[in-house]
């Protein structure tokens, strides 16, 4: 069984300490601004925190998704949660690491971990959804580099970042017998001629900015290529996996966030003469939000685990179920925290009704809820393909 996380104490001290500058009044405020928190991020990469997933001859602390985990759910448990964390220094690093050249590794891990670089991560495309396999970005090999060509949706912090690690087909789907082959990974420089940036308008508070990213035969030097060409379906849930894991791990700690607002808020309102939570009506809705929270917490922690240890088909499992698990706690919990401060709980002030949309995200991506259960009923239970 998993042990407790000797470097847990010092992470979450780590972060209590950054948020006491860059709190959620500051996190809030750059998200209202439609500004990247920059000064957040530094402060992460001074302290070492950017690497800790990149290994250690290449300038980061050399430790594993446990760590990771514990830092994103004491961010999101603080209220200043970054998705930009997760899919560069996870999911990019994470797959530079693990499957590209000496020389890339070189080129890019180091600047990573300083916090000089910035990357984020385009897979989703308007119309293949989850289905992935379906994408039509296209990357042609022409001499020393590829042309690329599509269109990615809903990329996360594009305009602050430095490179796009892209998913793309090297050969057309209907080339392919398996239709699980023919995508490659590509390392793509932002500010490459042919690449137009269109913002999304969400309706979701947060600092990293939606986009919508078009590349109109951009040239990636063949270098820039991560493991073989037509081989990313191999790699790729070395990343998505991870992604799952941390994006429970955020959904834990801001269902804390909302559920301490609410354990205060009902400690200290009195109405018919008592604090409200007296009230087994407002008690017991928080005992089980803080009880599904925990549960959660725990396969989080058993799924990072897992994938530190390099169980790929149990990580997977495991992966999806806790961001099964987490997200629905962490909706649970704002909810029961917005009905706990009643009218107020519909107040600016409050800061409930922020989180609200961010929280129920969570839900629905990185993996939709509906796509978790067709796994596990496929490949943990064995039934049907459902789809």
């Amino acid at each position: 069984m998993f042990e407790a996380i000797p470097e847990e104490k010092m992470i979450r001290e780590f972060v209590r300490q950054v948020a006491r500058q860059y709190d959620r009044k500051y996190w809030l405020a750059k998200a209202r601004e439609g500004a990247f928190p920059d000064e957040l991020w530094q402060e992460m990469a001074a302290g070492g925190y950017l690497g800790m997933m990149i290994p250690e001859e290449h300038g980061g602390g050399g430790l594993g998704l446990q760590q990771m985990a514990v830092l994103l759910e004491e961010m999101g448990h603080h209220g200043i949660p970054l998705l930009l964390l997760v899919v560069g220094n996870v999911m990019d690093a994470g797959l530079i690491a693990r499957y590209g050249s000496e020389e890339t590794k070189e080129r890019y891990l180091p600047p990573l971990a300083r916090g000089d670089l910035r990357f984020c991560f385009a897979l989703t495309e308007p119309t293949a959804g989850s289905n992935s396999f379906r994408i039509e970005t296209s990357a042609k090999l022409d001499g020393d580099s590829y042309v690329l060509n599509g269109q990615k949706m809903f990329i996360t912090g594009v305009d602050a970042s430095d490179h796009l690690l892209v998913v793309a087909r090297t050969t057309a789907f209907e080339e392919v017998e398996d239709k699980r082959e023919g995508l490659s990974l590509l390392i793509v420089d932002r500010h490459a001629p042919g690449i137009t940036l269109q913002p999304l308008e969400m309706g979701v508070l947060h600092p990293e900015t939606q986009f919508a990213v078009y590349f109109d035969d951009v040239r990636v030097p063949r270098s820039d290529l991560i493991g073989e060409e037509g081989r990313g379906t191999r790699y790729l849930f070395d990343a998505l996996n991870p992604e799952r894991i941390t994006a429970a791990a955020v959904a834990v700690g801001l269902g804390r966030h909302v559920l301490d607002k609410a354990v205060n808020y009902a400690k200290e309102r009195v109405v018919f003469d008592q604090p409200i939570g007296t009230h087994q009506g407002l008690a017991h809705p928080l005992a089980e939000a803080k009880t599904h929270l925990e549960l959660a917490a725990v396969m989080t922690r058993y799924a990072a685990y897992l994938a530190d240890e390099g169980d790929k088909l149990t990580a997977g499992e495991y992966a999806n179920m806790a961001k099964f698990a987490a997200a629905d706690a962490a909706t649970e919990a704002c909810d029961v925290a917005i009905e706990v401060h009643g009218g107020s709980g519909f107040s600016t002030d409050v800061d409930l009704l922020e989180l609200w949309p961010y929280i129920r995200m969570l839900r629905t991506v990185p993996v939709s809820r509906e796509m978790i259960l067709n796994y596990i009923g496929e490949h943990v239970l064995g039934l049907p393909r459902s789809y």
